[in-house]
């Protein structure tokens, strides 16, 4: 594959994926609630059930909502989803794009608020008691949602709307909304005999009911996998490290001892920094294990479960395989061609490993270490061999990435390409679920127009899934009325002791930017109707990945990236070895995301009858020649992009195909005469990949902002690798 374009050129569009984000609406704060309350099966005293009030346009009830009124909720809200769908299937007037698309579109509000709250319990606040509610929920919301994509009046309807004379004349964005709408039914069982559609009903429902087991599993081990630490074992730690690890052993009951908790913001920087290598063994083995253990919190016989009735469900629609069905309507189209792509850089990426792993063990060998390097040993001679090759010192960085001031960097640069302006909300003025949480109002810095609120959950505490995230709690829209968006970022960094700032690595300030442009997403919509806020995986990620790059622009570093203690600016020294090292590492990066990627597709493109799950791993990882000093990113059995939902299912390989048109889109930056804050470049920026969601196919979107296709070449040059 000479470019990515020869993917590009041939792509389908999207599969409705989640909604999400949104924007825009009236004025500002005290503006009426945009929603409509709907009476039908709904209870007067279920807080989760009423319509978002207050200011911005309605907010989220997070004061008032009980965990025990959720699962009433939830049948309230299926009702009347059901109603409402019942009507549109039987209109006797013939279907048209208002009557039967629009409808649909209007559908199922009630619902959608009731979302809002359990994604918030799911990820946010988990809870013993919640998941056992989670594990009730799951294969009832899966049938809810069969009785829809099943019924066949409803879908005689829709296609009726697709295949007529009419669709041409309707807007760009209403004919992909039909388009997509039909899509979505059909891939999803509309178009079976009754015995089919019964079977592949039954199937989603046992896939929920593994995919939350599979998410509990991992969390359950996140949970009760701590390793305490006595002062003695702290040798190499950074001081913001220790501190750290104190308040997280005090919140456990033992003040007296330091805690490293498994997940990645602690195991991380402990493998980078300690000296304990018999410490820094069981926290990487803890951490890698999870949902391994052989114990009732394994995972292997739910993975082998998940991928057999995918398999079986994908036979029933007629696909030889679960990838071949997901990818269709991605920008990759085939698994053949998200393949092409894993298999030009993944020589150029283990190539690498060698290169670095040689410059460990050379160190290694300096000091008398008398070890051959194992994967809890990478991070930790990998930080020697940058103070050796760059005198660059990853704890000296640190020094300068305070959580606080990064996000002020993130403002600043969403003014100067979005036009937004953020100004942090009265505490109390608006319901938050957690007292970590502060919300902010977004407004337009020319006009003074409200864009939505944007809400900041960063520190990582139990009941929260690990890693980092972003959502909406409402979309915008204008169909229906204008709506405003509410939008989220959630982290999982460790809190800085008190009256002190949370320093982070450079790795987490990257993820900051990354989720923050996932925000942007979300509230630079210009969009009409929900269903444009679909996402196609190999897309998705792309505009927030592009963000990163704003993190080294000199905007941001001499603004921004202040010493925690002094407020002087990060010397130019510092910045030019930065620089200088940018490509440092990139194969450990690499392969660890890649492996996981091509591990994701052989999954799904192979016989389930033949996979036993910690076998499967083993064995083709070897014959890919995996480095056997590093493991995937995401080992299978804590594999949760693809095995606790079916979001990143077959698509993990989509944060390298989105990378690809990153690195293609950062060259046309670098290149511009403005640099990265081109006014030009930056408005097409904005109206051609940010504004325009789902409502377009992206391929065609981001020809019109860079007047080609992407090309992979400029993904090699990123890394440092060869490119021929």
């Amino acid at each position: 594959m000479k470019k990515l374009n020869l993917s590009l050129v041939a792509m389908a569009t999207v599969f409705a994926l989640s909604g999400c984000g949104e924007k825009s609406a009236p004025t500002v704060s005290n503006a009426p609630a945009a929603e409509k309350t709907v009476a039908t099966n709904t209870k007067n005293d279920n807080a989760i059930l009423a319509a978002f009030s207050g200011p911005y346009n309605g907010v989220p009830a997070f004061d008032k909502v009980t965990l025990s009124e959720l699962k009433p909720a939830f049948d309230a809200a299926m009702a009347q989803k059901l109603a409402e769908v019942d009507a549109i299937a039987n209109n006797p007037e013939p279907a048209t794009f208002d009557n039967t698309i629009v409808e649909l579109e209007k559908s199922g509000s009630l619902l959608k608020r009731v979302y809002t709250y359990y994604g918030i319990w799911r990820s946010n606040v988990s809870s013993a008691e919640f998941r056992a509610i989670q594990k009730e929920m799951a294969p009832k919301l899966s049938a809810f949602n069969s009785k829809i994509t099943q019924n066949e009046k409803l879908f005689a309807r829709i296609k009726a709307v697709y295949e007529s004379d009419a669709l041409k004349s309707l807007t760009p964005e209403e004919q992909r909304v039909t388009w997509l709408t039909y899509n979505s039914f059909a891939r999803n069982g509309a178009t079976l005999d009754k015995p089919s559609k019964a079977r592949f009903a039954e199937i989603n429902q046992e896939l929920a009911g593994l995919h939350t087991k599979f998410a509990n599993n991992v969390l359950a081990d996140e949970e009760n996998y701590v390793v305490f630490l006595t002062k003695e074992q702290l040798s190499g730690l950074p001081d913001s490290l220790i501190s750290a690890a104190k308040a997280a052993a005090k919140d456990r009951g033992k003040p007296e001892m330091f805690a490293i908790t498994n997940s990645r913001s602690s195991m991380d920087p402990f493998l980078t920094y300690s000296d304990e290598r018999a410490l820094r063994e069981q926290v990487w083995k803890n951490y890698y294990n999870r949902g391994g253990n052989g114990d009732e919190f394994d995972n292997n016989q739910t993975i082998k479960d998940i991928l057999t009735l995918r398999h079986e469900r994908m036979q029933l629609l007629g696909y030889d395989n679960y990838a071949q069905w997901r990818l269709e309507d991605r920008m990759a189209k085939t698994p053949a061609n998200a393949k092409a792509l894993m298999d030009k850089v993944w020589p150029a990426a283990i190539a690498r490993v060698g290169e670095e792993v040689a410059d460990m063990q050379a160190i290694a060998d300096s000091e008398g270490a008398n070890i051959k390097i194992a994967p809890w040993d990478y991070r930790y001679y990998a930080e020697k061999v940058r103070k050796a090759k760059y005198d660059l010192d990853s704890n000296e960085v640190k020094q300068y990435l305070q959580l606080d001031k990064l996000r002020e960097a993130m403002f600043y640069v969403a003014g100067r390409l979005f036009n937004f302006n953020f100004k942090e909300v009265a505490a109390g003025s608006v319901p938050v679920f957690h007292e970590d949480v502060r919300v902010w109002d977004v407004t337009d810095k020319t006009t003074g127009e409200h864009i939505g609120l944007w809400y900041l959950d960063p520190f990582g505490r139990k009941g929260k899934r690990s890693g980092a995230w972003a959502t909406t709690y409402r979309s915008h829209t204008t169909f229906d009325g204008k709506k405003t968006v509410l939008s989220s970022n959630n982290s999982n960094f460790v809190k800085g002791p008190e009256g002190e700032p949370t320093l982070i690595s450079w790795s987490d300030a990257e993820t900051y930017f990354h989720e923050f442009g996932h925000a942007l997403h979300f509230l630079s919509a210009t969009v009409a109707y929900p269903k444009s806020h679909s996402g196609v995986r190999d897309y998705t990620e792309f505009q927030s990945q592009l963000l990163e790059r704003w993190l080294t622009t000199d905007e941001v570093i001499n603004n921004y990236l202040v010493h925690y203690k002094t407020g002087k600016p990060m010397p130019k020294e510092l910045v030019a070895k930065i620089k200088k090292s940018a490509t440092f590492n990139q194969g450990f990066k690499t392969t660890e995301y890649l492996a996981s990627a091509i591990m994701d597709m052989l999954y799904h493109t192979t016989d389930p009858a033949k996979i036993d799950p910690a076998k499967f791993e083993k064995e083709q990882l070897d014959a890919i020649g995996m480095p056997s000093e590093l493991v995937m990113r995401h080992r299978s059995t804590h594999f949760g992009h693809i095995f606790s939902g079916e979001g990143y299912s077959a698509g993990y390989y989509g944060y390298l195909w989105a990378e690809v048109l990153t690195s293609d889109a950062s060259e046309a930056f670098a290149e511009a005469p403005g640099g990265f804050y081109d006014k030009e470049l930056a408005d097409k920026l904005v109206k051609h990949l940010f504004s325009i969601r789902n409502a377009m196919d992206p391929a065609e979107a981001y020809r019109l902002f860079r007047g080609r296709d992407a090309e992979v070449e400029a993904l090699m040059r990123d890394r440092g690798f060869p490119v021929k």
